[in-house]
């Protein structure tokens, strides 16, 4: 089993603190694991077995709860007295009134409380407003490549195992198939997919037409690290597919999109005015594996977006709000506001070797003004400075301890 350090650390700091730990993320990308992780790092630091519960909704034995009262009235049964109880209900959005569960159980004292879901509805309408204030999220994404690289052993060739990463797939099960069954990993995924699209998606919204909704994804996923909006995404398909889609339906399946973390919208930040525009988003994909699976021929020319995707996530992992840059003279592709108040700006390009490339990919960084740290990521092995701005290879930034 792969360690998820990152994200045990981070539960680890919220032990035992009058807060919901909640965890969520796409289906499959870990959260069960990470729960039994954290589990066995209580026991082995001195919690008892019998002060830890933990139940799986989605498992065929919990399907006989359908109250919450019932469910609330079962796990307090199964904990001691007395002493601090650890409650860890995983996807728990399928139980009905899932929020009146939680709230009961966290107003319950020396009950530290942790959820997992695999949809934003989760964190939507009725809990939102319940536990305002006192929950903390905790988004999960498939494997860091530091994370895929230990899966694969510190003897892999680390170019190529970084290639791999970017043409395969990040999710953990899809790891293990590829070390044992590669011909697999397509199958798992497609079938992942569907499960996705159908149950978080198509079922849970009451959408008829699968075919439109198709097509929406496909162009996000030919269109990674582009800004687009509805009207474009419309316009574009009313041209090519003849269907009559509208700007709000447009919408609507975005929504869906983002809420079942299948892709991950940026907005887009004005460095200059240090505003942020409402109306486009860029929309970045969880699992490049996903996008591989549905889009055979890629182009060369399309490893700069798959770049740009990975640095995505592996920003997100490391704290703080990203948005996609813009200047007066052209994008910056990542601001970073860090939780300390401080900032941070990426450039990513496949390589930068030649002096006309170089020249661009650093012209909308040299003209911010401010001391924030600026860096160009490429897979280039050069790494240098100029005027401030650090030029670094992205795979040993990728694998900073």
């Amino acid at each position: 089993m792969v360690s998820r350090k990152t994200y045990l650390n981070q539960l680890i700091s919220l032990r035992d603190k009058n807060l919901i730990k909640v965890i969520t993320g796409i289906r499959r990308c870990g959260k069960s694991t990470l729960m039994e992780e954290y589990q066995s790092w209580l026991k082995n630091n001195g919690v008892d077995d019998r002060s830890i519960y933990s139940i799986n909704f989605e498992e065929r034995e919990s399907s006989r709860f359908t109250d919450w009262q019932e469910v609330y009235d079962y796990v307090m049964s199964q904990l001691p007295q007395t002493g601090m109880r650890y409650v860890f209900l995983d996807e728990v959005q399928t139980l009905p009134h899932f929020e009146k569960l939680v709230d009961a159980l966290f107003v319950k004292r020396n009950v530290d409380l942790y959820i997992t879901g695999s949809n934003a509805y989760l964190l939507s309408s009725e809990l939102s407003t319940l536990l305002t204030g006192r929950y903390v999220a905790i988004n999960l994404h498939p494997f860091s490549f530091a994370e895929y690289q230990s899966a694969f052993g510190e003897q892999a060739n680390v170019d190529r195992l970084f290639r791999q990463y970017m043409n395969s797939s990040c999710f953990p099960e899809a790891v293990n198939l590829f070390l044992s069954s590669p011909d697999a990993v397509n199958i798992y995924l497609k079938a992942l997919y569907d499960t996705v699209v159908v149950k978080d998606i198509v079922k849970r919204n009451h959408l008829r037409k699968f075919d439109t909704l198709q097509h929406v994804v496909d162009f996000l996923f030919d269109s990674v690290g582009s800004v687009v909006s509805p009207n474009n995404i419309a316009s574009t398909l009313r041209q090519t597919t003849a269907e009559n889609l509208s700007h709000n339906t447009v919408q609507k399946y975005l929504r869906f999109f983002t809420e079942s973390y299948l892709v991950y919208p940026v907005r887009l930040y004005n460095i200059k005015g240090k505003r942020l525009l409402s109306s486009n988003y860029k929309y970045y994909i969880v699992d490049l594996g996903l996008r591989n699976i549905l889009q055979t021929n890629n182009p060369v020319s399309d490893l700069g977006h798959k770049l740009e995707n990975v640095v995505y996530f592996e920003l997100l992992r490391r704290g703080g709000e990203v948005f996609a840059g813009q200047t007066d003279s052209g994008e910056v592709d990542f601001v970073v506001m860090k939780p300390n108040g401080g900032r941070e700006y990426y450039q990513v390009a496949y390589t930068a070797n030649d002096e006309k490339t170089l020249k661009r990919e650093l012209s909308s960084l040299t003209k911010i003004r401010d001391s924030y740290p600026k860096y160009l990521l490429t897979t280039d092995f050069d790494t240098a400075n100029y005027d401030g701005i650090q030029k670094l290879n992205v795979i040993d930034w990728l694998l900073e301890k």
